[in-house]
């Protein structure tokens, strides 16, 4: 395999571009159709120094490289469903899945300075009115509302509708 820092491969190079230029510069060799920029090098020198630096990587590589190589398809498996097994698994799997579970009493919209100057025992009046169901949220999805109790001092909701998706 040929070192692309070896000074002889560099050297070919330079003088395979300093050829297709000096071809290039020549006026009468020159079309105006062959022109593609400025640089006033034709197409079929481009073409030429591609095929040679082709031939130089199969060299190198010992691979032939082929552009017209056909597509072969990809091989998918099997992708029909299996067969369901009539065993149901038990619900208790998910016993142990940590969810997030938010309830909501209502919302308000506040400005940064009023933010800012709640302190202990501030009220903060709320878009929902007392009684009205609150909102019930696992994992940032509303599932249900219900409405807010107090049982043993302690706030509990009790679930009057679930919600479906």
């Amino acid at each position: 395999m040929a070192d692309p820092n070896d000074e002889s491969t560099q050297a070919d190079v330079t003088d395979q571009f300093a050829s297709a230029e000096s071809v290039a510069s020549q006026g009468d060799a020159v079309s105006d159709d062959s022109v593609k920029s400025g640089d006033d090098v034709q197409t079929a020198d481009i073409e030429k120094l591609l095929d040679q630096a082709t031939e130089s990587l199969e060299k190198a590589t010992g691979e032939t490289a082929s552009a017209q190589a056909p597509p072969t398809p990809f091989d998918l498996s099997d992708l029909s469903p299996k067969e369901e097994t009539s065993e149901r698994q038990s619900i208790d799997l998910l016993g142990e899945v940590e969810m997030d579970l938010r309830i909501e009493l209502g919302r308000t919209q506040m400005c940064l300075d009023e933010v800012l100057q709640l302190r202990g025992g501030s009220v903060v009046a709320l878009d929902k009115l007392a009684g009205d169901p609150v909102d019930v949220f696992v994992n940032g999805r509303l599932i249900a509302r219900g409405e807010v109790l107090v049982m043993n001092d302690n706030f509990c909701i009790r679930v009057t509708e679930l919600v479906g998706a």
